[in-house]
């Protein structure tokens, strides 16, 4: 071989080993200590508060790249199934992730997952989807990021009782009593249970006094929730004065069923979500929602970029702050007609 035969041969290997290196988790187990590659693994990909969060994680690991240290980011989603979302984590696993975020399809199941990553030696940060405590505690290396459920079951009872105190009207019947409905999110899922129980309790101990008309499950979603609420308002037509959402799209569901039902506004219940999402904030602007509870997305996606960062830097600033060394628990912020506009502009900036 002539040596500008030689030549051309380096050059093409060393340009095939540079784009393998600045690749995703997808393409081939080469690692480099320069290039940090995220995992990213979501429970579904119709959830658009997790769809917004994952968006924000990626921006901010793209924007912790430095000159020694670049990141790719993968993300992919369950289908809400579990066993696919393990299959998924493991093909990751092959392809060479050096860090996995992971928002589990179910909280009680991470085994698979947990026992692929620590036989691999890729720590993992869950989010979202708590695993129960004995499940974090299997291996050194497995995190997590979220919030207080409880936390936001109590403020939305809060926001609800506040705005029914100063709004006798709300007792359209005025017999005394709060005719409402649930919109649950998932049976036996931990955040729907206590953001169910917290925000009923708050409320009767704020001393609103309740009758309850229906509990229903729509699995965090607006269509379901939507139709949930058009039997609920043929069976009740304006007998339903409160209506309480485990999350916003939920929320929005039963803003959409009234909409469509061709209720004046002021006929409507007044309805209370949680999360802060885009639409809900507007709804809460237009006067069709009254109050949601803020999920921090943005302060939770910063927090898992940097802990991604620092374990692979072998850093301990971040991880020292954790609780018990595990936990970050970010403070949800309650939002309601008079405070929703520096939510909104929170969003636009």
């Amino acid at each position: 071989m002539s040596k500008k035969c030689r030549k051309k041969s380096v050059c093409a290997v060393v340009v095939m080993v540079a784009m393998l290196c600045i690749s995703g988790c997808g393409s081939g187990k080469i690692k480099s200590d320069k290039v940090l590659r995220v995992g990213v693994v979501t429970y579904t990909q119709d959830d658009p508060f997790i769809n917004a969060l994952a968006d924000k994680l990626k921006e901010n690991l793209k924007s912790m790249e430095t000159e020694d240290m670049k990141i790719t980011v993968s993300v992919k989603n369950g289908n809400d199934d579990q066993q696919d979302q393990n299959d998924i984590v493991e093909e990751m696993i092959d392809a060479g992730c050096d860090v996995l975020c992971v928002n589990l399809v179910d909280r009680t199941a991470p085994s698979r997952i947990i026992r692929l990553a620590k036989q691999n030696d890729i720590p993992i940060i869950f989010f979202n989807r708590e695993p129960v405590w004995e499940d974090l505690m299997q291996w050194e290396d497995l995190y997590y990021v979220g919030c207080d459920a409880e936390q936001s079951g109590v403020m939305q009872g809060e926001i609800a009782a506040d705005y029914i105190k100063n709004h006798p009207e709300v007792d359209k019947n005025q017999d005394g009593e709060i005719q409402y409905v649930l919109l649950e999110g998932e049976a036996g899922h931990q955040d729907a249970i206590s953001r169910t129980d917290f925000s009923v309790k708050t409320l009767i101990e704020k001393e609103v006094n309740l009758e309850k008309l229906s509990y229903q499950f729509a699995d965090w979603n607006r269509g379901q929730a939507e139709n949930r609420m058009n039997r609920l308002i043929s069976q009740y037509k304006d007998g339903i004065e409160l209506v309480i959402s485990n999350n916003d799209e939920m929320a929005l569901g039963a803003v959409e069923a009234y909409r469509k039902a061709g209720y004046e506004q002021a006929e409507w219940p007044v309805i209370f979500g949680i999360d802060g999402l885009d639409d809900a904030l507007e709804a809460i602007k237009a006067g069709e929602m009254q109050g949601t509870v803020y999920n921090d997305k943005e302060d939770q996606a910063l927090q898992i970029a940097k802990l991604a960062v620092e374990i692979f830097r072998g850093e301990d600033v971040n991880r020292n702050k954790l609780k018990e060394g595990r936990y970050y628990v970010s403070e949800y912020q309650p939002v309601y007609s008079s405070n929703v506009e520096d939510f909104i502009k929170r969003q636009t900036r």
